[in-house]
């Protein structure tokens, strides 16, 4: 009997010092500071080549750039709010579009979806029922404006391949129609 409670004893010591396994680890860790700091550097070249006309920048500093393009009026919309808004998505890369609101730009682009309202698009802000990059940036800007926001991929869709128009790490560009706030 004693050999047996010394046996369970080293047993348990043994199996309490193994390292915990998690089951939800199934890869390699996002590195988010260096994709960002690889990022920084593309937007930068982007935006010393852009031609784009601005009233002016906003450098976040998370990294997301807002180039305001027509300033709305009234206040910046804060957490809870429902924000509207009609977008065109594009990478920075080569400005190939992958998502927008708009129906015609869709058609324009080869993305139309007759499965599809295309309808300007609501959302809460806060919620992370978006992009990082999009809570970032609307919380920047006021109702009515005409902006541009580029989003480096840690604030974006990452390393996800669940798309196939937008790659693994994208810095993405939206440009953004915000209509209002609930």
């Amino acid at each position: 009997m004693r050999y047996l409670a010394i046996v369970f004893i080293v047993g348990l010591v043994w199996f309490s010092s193994c390292e915990p396994n998690n089951p939800f680890a199934t890869g390699p860790v996002y590195d988010f500071d260096g994709n960002l700091a690889k990022d920084r550097i593309k937007i930068d070249a982007f935006l010393d080549t852009a031609r784009i006309d601005s009233l002016y920048r906003i450098h976040d500093q998370t990294g997301v750039v807002i180039i305001v393009q027509e300033e709305g009026v009234g206040s910046r919309p804060v957490s809870n709010s429902v924000v509207y808004a009609d977008y065109i998505g594009y990478l920075i890369e080569d400005g190939s579009v992958f998502d927008t609101s708009i129906e015609s730009v869709a058609r324009e682009n080869d993305l139309f979806d007759e499965n599809r309202k295309y309808i300007p698009f609501s959302f809460v802000l806060g919620s992370t029922s978006v992009i990082t990059g999009w809570d970032v940036g609307f919380r920047r800007i006021r109702p009515g404006s005409r902006a541009i926001m580029i989003i480096p991929s840690p604030y974006g869709y990452r390393s996800q391949e669940n798309n196939e128009l937008i790659p693994p790490n994208s810095v993405l560009a939206f440009q953004i129609y915000f209509l209002g706030t609930d």
